[in-house]
């Protein structure tokens, strides 16, 4: 229990006290406004303390693509190099990094975004830290890529354009991998496993961090 949940537990008991000991309502009323002032109060402090926090981890993120921007020496021309590194390193393209990027190199940020949402390198969404891709070509479909698919799903507990909880894993589906001869096939980050069951699939998910 916090300090400040000690302080207006203690005022709520000392109010409850008072006015039963005195009989008289008007000073344990008063004590419960107290409580309910602090209780506003410790709120807001709350939602400050958020905010801040929130503004804290923008600063460190621009910072971090300032670092990348800097590399390429603000050059209009690498733009797509510059998001993908972005995307390799944060594992998505926010919406304030893709205006900070747009501002940083002086182009529309209607082009920025058009790049974002065109290529499927590109993520505007959270990642998580591995990615689980399983390929739904034909030559994995007709060797049976849907019921890889369903024992990816039982081993890791999510369905395919979803990321759990622990930001650990996305699961994707794609429409091929370069690797027909194999499949069907899942890719994990950047390892191939042909058919695999749903207990190989759960070691190699523990076995990353």
């Amino acid at each position: 229990m916090s300090q400040t949940d000690v302080l207006l537990k203690g005022l709520e008991v000392l109010g409850d006290y008072v006015a039963a000991e005195s009989g008289e309502s008007s000073l344990g009323e008063k004590l419960r406004e107290l409580e309910r002032v602090a209780l506003q109060h410790a709120e807001e402090i709350r939602k400050i303390r958020k905010k801040e926090d929130v503004i804290r981890e923008l600063v460190k993120e621009l910072k971090d693509v300032d670092k990348i921007i800097d590399r390429h020496n603000c050059d209009p021309s690498a733009l797509i190099q510059i998001l993908l590194e972005i995307q390799a390193e944060k594992r998505w393209l926010s919406k304030p990094t893709l205006m900070w990027v747009a501002e940083r190199l002086g182009v529309p940020l209607s082009r920025v975004m058009h790049i974002a949402t065109f290529y499927k390198a590109f993520s505007l969404e959270p990642h998580g830290r591995h990615l689980v891709q399983v390929c739904l070509g034909t030559a994995c479909h007709v060797r049976g890529a849907q019921q890889l698919l369903n024992k990816v799903t039982m081993a890791l507990g999510i369905k395919p354009g979803e990321t759990d909880s622990d930001m650990k894993f996305t699961f994707k589906t794609v429409n091929c991998l370069g690797c027909c001869a194999l499949g069907p096939v899942v890719m994990i980050d950047e390892k191939y496993y042909s058919d695999p069951s749903v207990d190989e699939i759960k070691k190699i998910s523990e076995d990353l961090e």
